[in-house]
């Protein structure tokens, strides 16, 4: 047989060339590391509306807290406690006054303090200030303390006038919603003396302490007497 043929009968014999095996990528991603993927995307859309939902909760919060506040509110002031006005210009014109600089010709202070069903009401700060403000009667604090600084000497105050800025009905039968009757009686008191008559009538002197008493009598119960006043009040 000629070379030529035994060659050719060689080539016949070897098994045919196959196409190589890709390498496989290792970049692309395999079934597994897409269900990870996808659950990652998950958990992070999770994530994200949780937090959504707090800052949700907390933004409700702060508007349930400012509408209590600050919201409409009755005529009479409803129940305590009692937050200072939205706006408080309306109430210092009831009460008959005008708000400006601090006044100068007086400056000396009384307290207050409002019991109902045993339980002692604040009497907020900021009564009777508009911005850098104020009426003549007015409050700067939560304890209760009344300041009393006008522009003249000599004039005169009322208790009820505070209370008309605070928006709170004062009368000899009623305390903003609260009203006398039914067991339940409204009392006054300067310097632990009961005063009879509208107690919005009380005229507001140096040092002296008012005290409104609301609810079912309670001989157990005894308002302050008088009050400790700071060095400088």
């Amino acid at each position: 047989m000629s070379p030529e043929a035994i060659h050719q009968q060689q080539r016949l014999a070897e098994p045919p060339e196959t196409a190589p095996e890709p390498h496989p990528d290792l970049t692309a991603p395999t079934g597994d590391q897409d269900a990870g993927a996808a659950h990652r995307r998950r958990g992070a859309r999770l994530l994200d509306a949780a937090l959504a939902a707090v800052a949700l909760a907390a933004g409700g919060v702060a508007v349930f807290q400012y509408v209590g506040a600050h919201g409409p509110r009755p005529a009479d002031g409803g129940t305590p406690p009692w937050p200072i006005p939205a706006d408080p210009l309306p109430g210092i014109r009831a009460a008959g006054l005008t708000h400006g600089p601090m006044g100068h010709a007086e400056h000396y202070h009384a307290h207050l303090s409002v019991f109902v069903d045993g339980d002692k009401v604040e009497v907020p700060a900021d009564i009777g200030i508009v911005d850098e403000e104020m009426s003549p009667l007015h409050t700067h604090d939560d304890r209760g303390v009344i300041h009393v600084e006008p522009h003249t000497k000599g004039e005169v105050f009322t208790l009820g006038q505070l209370f008309k800025q605070w928006g709170v009905t004062l009368s000899a039968s009623q305390i903003g919603s609260l009203k006398a009757g039914a067991g339940r009686t409204l009392t006054a008191e300067v310097n632990g003396v009961p005063v009879t008559g509208d107690p919005a009538a009380i005229v507001v002197k140096a040092h002296e302490q008012i005290s409104l008493v609301y609810g079912k009598p309670d001989p157990s119960f005894k308002a302050p007497a008088s009050f400790t006043f700071k060095p400088d009040e």
